[in-house]
């Protein structure tokens, strides 16, 4: 369970990225948080684990206050919470397996950090992870060698290796193809269903939110501006979320979809 009660975020400078924002997310969801650019969704998402922290309000996580956490304590909570990003976050220049076993290295002996040698175990789970996702064929090659598609479920990947309750995804698709993206999602979708692991998405694309999240919290300006089933999603409420641009959105959407 995630719950935020009244949970305020200022950044430095004085811009408010949060208000008020009241929310309870239970275990096995997959949530899309969708509005502008600038409106909050990449701060809603990245104060779940702390790489923002929050200016007032309580966050909590399966009754365990975010905010209260302090070092070692934050590492091990966001051992829990998988992260996956826009550009991926991998290196490139060595091979997937090794992508994948570097989520273990926070729980590693300092001489194993230091040389680099893995575990018989750890090895077996970076590959069952690469197995979920489609992609054990290509275990032993380098990353650059793989489209953007398979960089990105070599990502998702990494984070199932941890053995996550929960997946964070920020911009996931927003670099790929609309088919590759398709496929992305399929994924996305049948690890959430599968293993139960609640999904947190922040995502441009209105139809694929849609299509995939069972739920859609709306951000505008910092607010939550609606919150319920996608099903339930109208062009109202999307002019409500977008500030009168839907229209625009859903074109944009629609072009992209037939140059496929």
């Amino acid at each position: 369970m995630i719950e935020f009660i009244d949970v305020q975020k200022t950044y430095p400078n004085g811009t408010v990225a949060l208000q008020n924002i009241n929310l309870k997310i239970a275990q096995g969801e997959f949530v899309a948080v969708i509005g502008l650019s600038g409106a909050g969704k990449s701060t809603l998402i990245r104060c779940i684990n702390r790489m923002h922290d929050i200016t007032g309000g309580q966050l909590n996580v399966d009754d365990v206050d975010v905010a209260k956490l302090k070092g070692k304590q934050v590492r091990r909570f966001r051992r829990r919470i998988g992260m996956i990003f826009q550009s991926f976050n991998l290196v490139t220049r060595t091979t997937v397996i090794k992508n994948v076993l570097v989520s273990f290295v926070p729980d590693l002996p300092v001489w194993r950090k230091l040389t680099g040698i893995f575990t018989k175990e750890h090895k077996i789970q970076a590959l069952e992870a690469l197995d979920k996702v489609g992609i054990l064929d290509k275990a032993f090659i380098r990353v650059d060698q793989l489209s953007g598609g398979q960089q990105q479920r070599v990502a998702l990947a990494r984070t199932l290796a941890q053995n996550p309750a929960i997946i964070l995804a920020d911009e996931p698709i927003a670099s790929l193809d609309p088919l590759t993206a398709k496929l992305v999602m399929d994924d996305f979708k049948r690890i959430n269903k599968e293993m139960n692991i609640s999904v947190i998405m922040n995502i441009h694309h209105v139809e694929i939110a849609l299509e995939y999240a069972d739920r859609i919290i709306g951000i505008s300006k910092g607010a939550v501006v609606f919150d319920g089933k996608s099903a339930k999603v109208t062009k109202e409420i999307l002019d409500a979320i977008y500030a009168g641009k839907a229209n625009e959105m859903k074109s944009s959407s629609e072009e992209s979809s037939a140059h496929v």
